[in-house]
């Protein structure tokens, strides 16, 4: 799994929670075979030498940095086995995915971190944030910030290395707009697209937020053998059908569910109720807040004047006509963007937009009629 210490984020959604179960079950498999190995030792039956190569034993079972890992024939290395599988966390306080994470990591038993923020550090963190990731888009900025924040208190643990989820929904159309793909050749044209992108989207949040602090992200579901076989399932499959039971990523949850799993596999990957949690884009399920701060704060910073479009064009002409902010909060984030980089940057920068919406907000909570904490209609209007 790693040759450095390491450890998995774990927000409490379907991806990282199915992640960490994995990386689990993984941990579990060496450390019983650490012990196979031990019992043949003491019983000169064999040796590291002739077994090519064993498991290490601790000399500290609490150790931190114990290390678990395969060679390129998937033998065990001489490697110590890790005691007990970090997860790490982050929100505001009684954040939705910060109280799923909590619970997820006590029915695997995993050695849980949960960390929180405050809004006013998050808003402190948004200059170094966009230096690091170089963009202005809203989506990525938003989820992007608790992720440096929790990097750098992941690093000062002395983890180098975490396992990440990102990538499924991409994939699977996970995110809330695709309830509204009209058919299932626009589902997939779309899957495709933001496949392609996302070394421009959530993949540049979990590459740079962590490596801000010198950490490493792993992305399990952008493993190139399971995007093959993921891409090239029928769309139809993994199309969202409320009138069948069929929420998003139904196909993913399905395969987890105990109800299909190998004859022998008597423990559940998961509760049944965060297999089947809805989803949660990040910068949501941080906590609910940390949007409505962000937004509150840009209403300050920008004045209603600004958002002219007269005004914009004279104040700012060096921004593309089509690529101008649309929001207060977008305004904000460009002008921040501008003052790190020279204007032809921006070419680089990708906007996060989801198809088959009319809301003007990227956040799952604005599909309407989709997110069970939808925004209220008075409120998008603000």
């Amino acid at each position: 799994m790693a040759e450095v210490p390491y450890g998995v984020l774990l927000s409490g959604g379907l991806d990282s929670s199915l992640v960490a179960a994995i990386a689990q079950r993984e941990t579990l498999r060496l450390q019983k075979e650490y012990a196979r190995q031990q019992a043949l030792l003491q019983s000169g039956t064999t040796s590291p030498a002739t077994n090519g190569g064993a498991v290490q034993q601790q000399t500290d079972s609490t150790n931190e940095d114990s290390l678990a890992g395969i060679d390129e024939n998937y033998r065990l290395t001489d490697v110590p086995v890790l005691a007990q599988l970090n997860s790490f966390s982050i929100g505001l306080p009684n954040s939705p995915d910060g109280k799923a994470a909590q619970e997820v990591a006590k029915f695997l038993g995993t050695k849980h971190h949960s960390f929180t923020f405050t809004i006013q550090e998050g808003l402190d963190a948004l200059f170094d944030v966009i230096f690091h990731l170089e963009t202005y888009d809203v989506t990525t900025i938003r989820a992007s910030t608790p992720m440096f924040l929790l990097s750098r208190k992941i690093k000062a643990m002395g983890v180098k290395m975490v396992l990440s989820g990102e990538g499924s929904d991409e994939i699977f159309g996970g995110y809330l707009y695709f309830h509204n793909a009209p058919d299932k050749a626009a589902f997939h044209e779309e899957t495709v697209r933001r496949v392609k992108n996302l070394h421009l989207a959530d993949c540049l949040r979990a590459n740079k937020s962590t490596s801000a602090w010198g950490v490493e992200a792993r992305v399990p579901f952008l493993d190139k053998e399971f995007l093959d076989v993921a891409m090239n399932l029928d769309p139809d499959e993994k199309m969202i059908k409320k009138d069948q039971g069929r929420i998003e990523k139904y196909i993913l949850r399905k395969a987890f569910d105990p109800s299909v799993l190998p004859p022998g596999e008597n423990k559940p990957y998961l509760p049944e109720h965060i297999l089947w949690r809805q989803k949660e884009q990040f910068s949501d399920g941080v906590g609910y807040g940390w949007i409505d701060g962000l937004k509150d704060e840009a209403e300050k910073m920008v004045t209603d004047q600004q958002m002219l479009p007269e005004q914009m064009a004279k104040d700012k002409p060096h921004w593309d006509p089509k690529d101008r902010p649309d929001s207060k909060e977008g305004y904000w984030y460009r002008c921040m963007f501008d003052e790190h980089f020279p204007p032809y940057c921006a070419e680089t920068v990708m906007r996060w937009v989801p198809m088959w919406s009319k809301a003007t907000d990227p956040s799952g909570r604005a599909i309407a009629g989709v997110h069970d904490q939808a925004y209220e209609p008075e409120k998008e209007k603000k």
